[in-house]
């Protein structure tokens, strides 16, 4: 009898063990900090095929949009802040804000943004830009080279990619680096977009391969204007990142794939 009243206790303890924990990581990704893993090219140079961050979700407050599931919890958004223009923030894409994606904030509500052959400009004035050293990248299964033009050889018998790299700088001082590898192509000049109340004009640093603000909203594609309300949070750190080559049936490739030294970069 006593022994089965020890089993009984024991299970009682796990399972309470199993909710508190459910509660903790509930909480952890509804208000404090969640995943998210880079699927596309849209953000090279800063963001890769195959890294995975961490996306913090205090910074602009808290909707819907940036609990689990959006799940509609209260209305609207509690504790809004608007983000600040070169920030790269994860947020649910127009039209039906089903999918997550992530872009740099380029300008906020009230701003008129227009791009002319590649530059852009805001109010009217040009973002200042220079080009930089080209970014390089090894050929790995998740990040091929967009086309045989931009491939070369690279040391010990490798192949890398190599790309235009360019430097802008917001008006606010923020500085990143973006690729324009074509001239003249699509969103490369654009009409004057007057960015609405609550809302945001983003964009991908790489711009040749981002269907961002410049573009109408399209389930799946391109995101137009943002509204503040979608906003999931915003990227904090690297925590990890792959190119690809792992093999579930080869334990060691799991060490091997890792691209180490992208590991706690921070934002």
């Amino acid at each position: 009898m006593a022994r089965n009243k020890a089993e009984r206790s024991e299970t009682r303890d796990f399972v309470a063990f199993l909710v508190k924990l459910a509660l903790f990581v509930l909480i952890l990704r509804s208000f404090i900090v969640s995943p998210f893993n880079i699927p596309s090219e849209s953000m090279q140079p800063r963001l890769v095929v195959g890294d995975y961050l961490l996306v913090a979700k205090w910074p602009y407050g808290f909707s819907k949009y940036s609990l689990p599931f959006s799940i509609p919890l209260f209305p609207g958004r509690v504790l809004p802040h608007s983000p600040t223009p070169g920030d790269v923030v994860v947020f649910k894409a127009p039209p039906n804000a089903h999918e997550d994606y992530i872009k740099r904030v380029i300008a906020l509500s009230g701003d008129i943004v227009q791009v002319k052959k590649g530059v852009v400009s805001i109010n009217g004035t040009p973002v200042e830009r220079k080009q930089i050293a080209d970014f390089e990248h090894p050929v790995t299964p998740n990040s091929p080279c967009y086309h045989d033009e931009f491939e070369a050889a690279g040391g010990n018998g490798t192949r890398i990619c190599r790309y235009p790299q360019f430097q802008e700088t917001l008006p606010n001082g923020v500085t990143y680096r973006i690729l324009d590898i074509y001239e003249d192509s699509e969103g490369d000049n654009t009409q004057a977009f007057v960015v609405p109340e609550g809302h945001m004009f983003l964009m991908g640093d790489n711009r040749d391969r981002s269907a961002d603000s410049r573009f109408p909203a399209q389930e799946g594609q391109a995101i137009g204007m943002v509204p503040e309300e979608n906003l999931v949070g915003k990227a904090l750190v690297s925590v990890f990142s792959t190119d690809g080559s792992a093999e579930w049936i080869k334990p060691w490739t799991w060490f091997t794939a890792a691209r180490w030294h992208r590991i706690g970069e921070r934002f």
